[in-house]
């Protein structure tokens, strides 16, 4: 009996530092990856053979400006592992063009090991020698790299550093020259021809910025003047990207565009609808870019969608293309996408995606002609035409009258727990109502009374006694309409999600219900 007992008790000690072995190390495993995991902005994945076959090692994660730094210390710079062509830094490792993946392999291997062999052996800190401990899957390291867009602050920055000389960014190229050549007049965004991949001779829009941007910061850097960066986290770190300069006061981009415009099917003014007038110039104001709406070339939108759509224009009409909700670059598309904004949000992001734009929401932009309104066509024509038409369209904050809303609201729909909440309603809309005041596309969609206080009296018509809440959102459970909650879940689903959508502090149950005495 006593030994059993012993090696009962043995056994439970045994396991018992097992387990604490397993989990101790489970835990210090987790913790060295959380130690060691690095964030950088200058991680480059080498997996350049790749194009020639399946890898036979991991990728190799690259740290680019953790090299440029060694290089500086010791008085060297780009040469060092970039050869140049015609003036031009090439991005490719030691070499113009790859030959093939057994000379891209001696390149890498060869270079790179002889200079960290000889850097070790100089008594320095260097990089590794041995095969796993570069074609490593478990790195130390991760990717923070953080995506560089060219906002219109940029250009101006650019084109003024240059003295408005945009030839010598903007190109195009001449097939049968077979070179770049600049077109005045036709400038656009490098996107047009340079997509996110290489396709042909046209590089893709990560390479032709690298070798257009940090060439011309070296070159600039070479003749004393301030210039942009030339290492990674210039550009992709986080906190540098901070540190840019947004310039308040930015000169208009000219390319000849219209101050306003009237949006028609090619030369034809006269449709079925009323004429949808365009604010050009107040819409460039509100974009960072021309590509927000002219997303494949600066033409008019009518040249790639005409009204029965074609293939250049994926056979999207010009209907479609306007009236597409899930597509930024649709008008009702980038306003839902405005919807999204803190002061919009709280409302909008309760609202049913699905529903249809009434007579009154479309008149807002196809506006009727008036007895002065010129139906001639012709460029000042259209100038004129619009200009007016834009001047007619209302422009309001309109809602009701303080004394027709309730200052406030008494719900009592709670258990006994709660005392009623006083619910500070005239406050709230006024809150809502001056947070919008400023934003001519909330003006021009809310003329309608009323219209603010469907925020949360949805599904109801716009008046000024809209029926309780409860009158919809009765019993918790409803066997007839199972999406729809009952009253206490109506009351938080929409008070919480209003102010978790903007940005608003978060609240306890006691801050809105007090308890009872008992």
């Amino acid at each position: 009996m006593n030994k059993a007992k012993l090696l009962l008790f043995y056994f439970g000690i045994t396991f018992v530092v097992t387990l604490f072995l397993i989990c101790g190390l489970g835990a210090n495993q987790t913790g060295n990856v959380e130690q060691t995991t690095i964030p950088r902005s200058d991680v480059i994945s080498i997996d350049t053979i790749s194009r020639f076959g399946k890898l036979e090692r991991p990728e190799v994660l690259f740290l680019h400006d953790q090299h440029t730094d060694a290089m500086e210390k010791k008085g060297k710079d780009c040469k060092v592992c970039h050869q140049s062509d015609k003036g031009q830094m090439s991005q490719k490792f030691m070499t113009l063009k790859d030959e093939g993946a057994q000379a891209l392999i001696d390149i890498y291997h060869g270079t790179c090991i002889e200079c960290h062999k000889k850097t070790s052996d100089e008594g320095e800190k260097s990089g590794p020698v041995i095969c796993n401990d570069c074609h490593n899957v478990k790195s130390q390291v991760v990717s923070s790299r953080q995506p560089f867009g060219f906002d219109k602050s940029l250009h101006f920055t650019h084109s003024e550093a240059v003295e408005k000389k945009c030839e010598r960014c903007h190109h195009e190229y001449d097939e049968k020259a077979k070179k770049l050549f600049y077109a005045k007049g036709k400038e656009g965004t490098c996107r047009y021809c340079h997509k996110d991949k290489t396709i042909d001779n046209k590089i893709s829009i990560k390479l032709a910025a690298h070798v257009g941007c940090i060439n011309c910061h070296i070159k600039t850097i070479a003749e004393k003047k301030d210039a942009g960066p030339i290492k990674c986290r210039g550009c992709h770190g986080v906190d540098e990207q901070k540190k840019i300069e947004k310039k308040k006061s930015i000169t208009r981009m000219q390319r000849e565009q219209p101050d306003t415009t009237i949006i028609k099917i090619g030369q034809d003014i006269d449709t079925r609808m009323n004429l949808v007038p365009f604010d050009h110039k107040s819409h460039e104001e509100y974009n960072d870019n021309c590509r927000g709406c002219h997303h494949e070339g600066l033409d008019t939108c009518s040249k790639c969608h005409p009204i029965t759509g074609i293939q250049e224009g994926n056979y999207i009409s010009l209907e479609q293309a306007m009236h597409r909700i899930k597509a930024k670059q649709s008008c009702l598309g980038c306003h839902e996408n405005n919807k999204q904004q803190k002061e919009c949000a709280g409302c909008h992001s309760l609202i049913r995606k699905n529903i249809s734009y009434n007579d009154s929401a479309c008149a807002t932009c196809h506006i009727k002609k008036d007895q002065e309104t010129d139906s001639k066509d012709g460029i000042e024509a259209i100038k004129l035409q619009s200009a007016r038409l834009l001047k007619s369209r209302p422009l309001v904050i309109n809602t009701f009258n303080a004394e027709d809303i309730p200052e406030i609201v008494k719900i009592k729909d709670f258990t006994k727990k709660y005392q009623p909440v006083e619910f500070p309603h005239r406050k709230i809309i006024n809150t809502l109502t001056n947070n919008i005041k400023n934003n001519k596309l909330a003006n021009y969609f809310h003329s309608d009374k009323g219209t603010i206080c469907q925020g949360c009296h949805h599904n109801m018509p716009l008046t000024k006694k809209p029926s309780r809440c409860t009158n919809c959102h009765g019993k918790p459970f409803d066997e007839m309409n199972m999406s729809r909650p009952g009253a206490i879940g109506a009351y938080h689903i929409q008070c919480m999600g209003c102010h978790d959508n903007m940005g608003i502090d978060k609240m306890g149950c006691t801050d809105c219900h007090k308890l009872t005495e008992n």
